[in-house]
């Protein structure tokens, strides 16, 4: 039995390892670090946290990695560097979220025109109006906007939700950057790139030892007249040849990027002129993914995760699973509220065990106030989830309705 340390639990790690823990029961013991990423507050010590977990665990973990976007990624290769185990490097982890400096890394092989943005210094980006305006370090879709001239892009920059995330949200962030990079150019920068579009997409794989390995490639899909995403359906509905032309293009940018030994998912647009584009890289897994790739090809990619993170060497297999097809489906709200009605733990229990193949989790309880919705994508707030798998895309239809409608959300708009 290998101990593997997974520094920052998201609400994804439980679920999605107790899904497929036949796959690794007998071979890893998986240690789930507190705090979870979700309650882990701007004055939090993670240089200590860090040395906490190295003191602790040498000579015993076998791995670490996590699949926690902000600070779990960083945490666990700076563990996993210290203990002398597999991993990316805290450095090249940083420099690979940090939307700048991936953007001038993966250029040659995915160009898109892009500007450097300080707040506290505003001009007009030498790429011109219209532009896309996001945070060097982002969470989510968190201040990710369209803007249309100078005078927007100043309101929006200099808005106190903004100064609040540059200086306090991501204040853990801006310390681990000057630590293990040096670079000046740290988190409360901004970025404004040139507008994309096309179909979207997510690619993700691992790189081990330099070598890629391509899980596969999501279609992103959103609400009508909207930037929230609606649904998450693997495999894509794509064409053969671009999705050839999407996993060339994220193979060519993680070996751009420079990064080892890590999970990795990219976010891109296709378009049909334009080619393939990234619209960001992350170097870690997407655990609301993993069991979309479990119901179609027949591995979690938490299993992977914890055979990379232990040195081994992972095995990808193809159209091994169960379903067909497979959706992750955010439920969302896109007005503030207060929820009224929401399933208990044991009513989630019932209803695990009435739609056994699906795995559900509800995020609110009833009191909570959905009031701030710029946290995630300026538009909505997200409640629950439901990931499944289906024979037809019809069945899958069905069959999310049926679990929405069991859940019995309600609520009360606010205003």
């Amino acid at each position: 039995m290998r101990d593997v340390l997974i520094p920052f639990p998201t609400l994804w790690d439980q679920p999605q390892l107790q899904a497929c823990r036949p796959d690794w029961g007998s071979r890893f013991c998986p240690h789930l670090l507190s705090p979870p990423d979700a309650e882990v507050h701007w004055l939090f010590d993670l240089e200590a946290f860090v040395q906490a977990q190295v003191a602790g665990w040498r000579g015993r973990a076998a791995g670490v990695f996590s699949s926690s976007d902000y600070p779990g990624a960083v945490a666990a290769a700076a563990i996993a560097q210290a203990l002398g185990l597999a991993g990316p490097g805290a450095a090249s982890v940083l420099r690979a979220t940090h939307k700048y400096r991936a953007r001038q890394a993966m250029q040659s092989v995915a160009p898109v025109r892009h500007a450097l943005i300080d707040p506290d210094a505003i001009v007009a980006p030498d790429i011109g109006f219209p532009c896309f305006v996001k945070p060097v370090k982002g969470t989510y879709s968190m201040f990710t906007r369209r803007v249309e001239d100078l005078a927007e892009l100043r309101s929006f920059l200099q808005s106190a939700n903004v100064q609040e995330y540059r200086h306090q949200f991501l204040a853990i962030f801006n310390r681990t950057w000057r630590k293990h990079t040096g670079d000046a150019v740290d988190g409360r920068y901004f970025l404004a790139e040139e507008p994309l579009g096309g179909a979207q997409v997510t690619v993700e794989g691992m790189i081990a030892r330099g070598q890629v390995t391509i899980f596969g490639v999501v279609d992103s899909e959103f609400a009508p007249d909207s930037s929230s995403f609606s649904r998450f359906v693997y495999p894509s509905r794509l064409p053969p040849e671009p999705q050839r032309t999407l996993t060339d293009t994220a193979t060519a940018a993680v070996l751009a990027l420079g990064i080892d030994n890590t999970l990795f998912n990219l976010e891109l647009f296709w378009h049909p002129q334009r080619g393939a584009q990234v619209i960001e890289f992350n170097p870690r897994m997407c655990g609301q993914f993993a069991d979309l790739y479990q119901r179609v090809d027949g591995k979690n990619s938490y299993v992977a995760a914890m055979e990379l993170a232990c040195g081994l060497e992972p095995m990808w297999p193809r159209g091994q699973g169960k379903s067909a097809i497979a959706a992750s489906v955010p439920l969302r709200v896109f007005e503030p509220v207060e929820v009224t009605a929401a399933p208990t733990p044991a009513q989630l229990l019932e209803l695990a065990e009435r739609f056994s193949d699906a795995l559900i989790w509800s995020e609110v309880c009833p009191g909570m106030k959905l009031d701030e919705l710029h946290l995630e994508d300026g538009a909505s707030t997200r409640y629950a989830v439901i990931n499944l798998g289906a024979a037809t895309e019809a069945e899958l239809q069905d069959s999310t309705r049926a679990i929405g409608a069991a859940l019995g959300f309600q609520f009360q708009p606010l205003r």
